[in-house]
């Protein structure tokens, strides 16, 4: 436990930087272009190439990649250092060959994640941003390995702090376009030299964060010698076990693909209700799951395969145990205060510049309901890991096919039955829905795998948790309560209040009665913190 924490906590240090300047990021680009056409138009083209990388690289690293990384360190005479090479050698070749092609199809992308007409000027705008921002596949793709080898070797820092450069350059590039740009949030009047501000700045970003990767690589002893022996690769047997990975993937980017086109069929319809509200409020509920969940997971995952690849099945069931209360003790209050704080969260960062404060509470009120989305995701993730840690890619996609089937029916449902003002809102809740069984399905299959969990232990675990969290949800309730009725609504300033008082004394509050209730994993938290503050 007090060595996942010490790693824990290194990744989370750097993730919570990253993902508190990834909110100013999102806070200026609000500011700068707003919620409504131009805001659909870049968001439309900043998903795509993260799809793409998702297809092709991302899901194979967590669940392949990392684990046959681990075995050429255990197994190969140089410690896999030959075998890192070809991989880097082989992800970059491919991945500049992908961007190129990309660029080139950049409208068929457009039109497949979106309802819009290929005339129109949001069509127009979408496929211009898309043609800067799609380069930036190769970088990103190259970082992501990079990143992938410094985890195996224990090396947690630099991957959870090159995504901080990466925002700050987007964010001089948004502040360049606010002052300098002459399209303002205007979809008609902005012009070809402000779009290739915006995406040439986004692609600068990822440009850089690739370049702190490779020197943290080098720092390691790590020299870049390409290699195109791909005999030695292990691409048959990288393949056999990524084709189901990349079968899970394709099958949840079908789900993302029709995500976008309901959004933007419903922006249509009442602007500042599309795809920027549901990428915002999306962006916002991934935090906590991003500071605490990746960082557990990523810490998690060598150390359970390799307790898989000597047989030592009791350390994978305490390893998941373990991280489960863990990132559950964080993520259950978090959760409640999403689910009564989104919309005082969300107009502090997007009530400004070209965005109302009506369009931010909106996507506060998205918000609400992904914290109901929360804590059955992040265990939903925790169990792949288990499949993932075997050597089992199938499964997960069999889990991931059923989850997004189920939330392709509420999505559609929900669409079908709702007001497009609501729509957005519908989404969020057919997600929360459909990873809540998907959970339940997972945690029935990967119990069966290393015969049995420990459910009965975390299921309590988290019965304690969610009871320390009740005077939480509370307070924040009475904070909301008191300063809309008292101070008229919830601009700028009285949202901090309720922020401050509902949100950092109801933290407070929480860790205060986990603590007396003697939760382990709170216990552990405040320890640590206090033994930090005492040196």
């Amino acid at each position: 436990m007090s060595r996942m924490l010490r790693a824990s906590a290194i990744m989370a240090a750097g993730t919570m930087v990253s993902r508190v300047t990834g909110f100013v990021r999102s806070m200026v680009l609000a500011y700068a272009i707003g919620t409504a056409a131009l805001g659909d138009s870049y968001n439309a083209a900043y998903a795509i190439p993260y799809s793409i990388l998702d297809l092709l690289l991302l899901g194979v690293l967590s669940s392949v990649v990392v684990p046959m990384i681990v075995r050429a360190q255990q197994q190969d005479a140089d410690r896999g250092r030959a075998y890192e090479q070809r991989l880097l050698t082989l992800s970059t070749a491919a991945l500049i060959v992908v961007a190129a092609l990309a660029v080139l199809v950049a409208p068929l992308l457009i039109d497949l994640y979106t309802d819009w007409d290929r005339g129109s000027r949001e069509f127009e705008v979408a496929v211009t941003l898309a043609r800067f921002i799609l380069p930036q596949l190769a970088f990103f793709g190259i970082g992501s390995v990079a990143g992938a080898i410094l985890n195996t070797h224990d090396r947690y820092g630099a991957p959870m702090w090159a995504p901080v450069l990466n925002n700050v350059v987007q964010i001089g590039a948004f502040l360049l376009y606010a002052g300098l740009g002459t399209g303002g949030g205007d979809l008609a009047k902005v012009t070809d030299g402000d779009l290739a501000l915006l995406g040439l700045g986004t692609t600068a970003g990822i440009v850089a964060q690739s370049v702190v990767l490779i020197v943290a690589l080098r720092r390691v002893g790590f020299s870049f010698l390409p290699r195109f022996d791909l005999r030695n690769a292990r691409l048959g047997e990288m393949g056999r076990a990524g084709i189901w990975t990349i079968g899970y993937v394709v099958v949840t980017q079908l789900g993302f693909v029709l995500t976008t086109n309901l959004a933007s069929s419903a922006g249509n319809e009442v602007p500042g209700h599309g795809i920027s509200p549901y990428t915002l409020a999306f962006q916002l509920f991934q935090l906590p799951y991003g500071v605490i969940g990746v960082s557990v997971i990523t810490a998690m995952l060598p150390r359970m395969s390799r307790a898989v690849t000597e047989g030592r099945f009791d350390d994978v069931r305490t390893e998941f145990g373990s991280s489960v209360r863990l990132i559950c003790s964080v993520m259950v209050p978090v959760s409640l205060l999403l689910m009564v704080l989104g919309p005082a969260i969300t107009v502090p960062i997007y009530g400004h510049g070209a965005n109302s404060v009506a369009d931010a509470v909106y996507i506060g009120n998205v918000l609400q309901v992904y914290g109901l989305a929360l804590v059955p995701f992040a265990i939903f993730q925790l169990l792949l890991r288990v499949f993932y840690s075997f050597g089992d890619t199938r499964t997960p996609v069999y889990i991931g096919a059923g989850t997004t089937a189920v939330n392709a029916v509420f999505m559609v449902l929900l669409s079908a039955v709702l007001p497009a003002r609501y729509t957005v809102m519908g989404l969020a809740l057919a997600y929360a829905i459909a990873y809540a069984l998907g959970a339940v399905l997972a945690w029935t299959l990967a119990s069966r795998r290393v015969q049995g969990l420990g459910g009965w232990t975390v299921g309590m675990a988290l019965t304690r948790m969610y009871l320390s969290a009740l005077p939480t949800a509370v307070l924040a309730l009475a904070a909301v309560w008191v300063v809309t009725e008292a101070l008229d609504g919830l601009g700028f300033v009285n949202s901090l209040i309720v922020l401050a008082s509902g949100g950092g004394l109801g933290m407070l509050l929480y860790l205060g009665v986990a603590h007396r209730m003697r939760i382990p994993e709170v216990n552990s938290i405040v320890g640590m913190v206090a033994r930090r503050v005492g040196r």
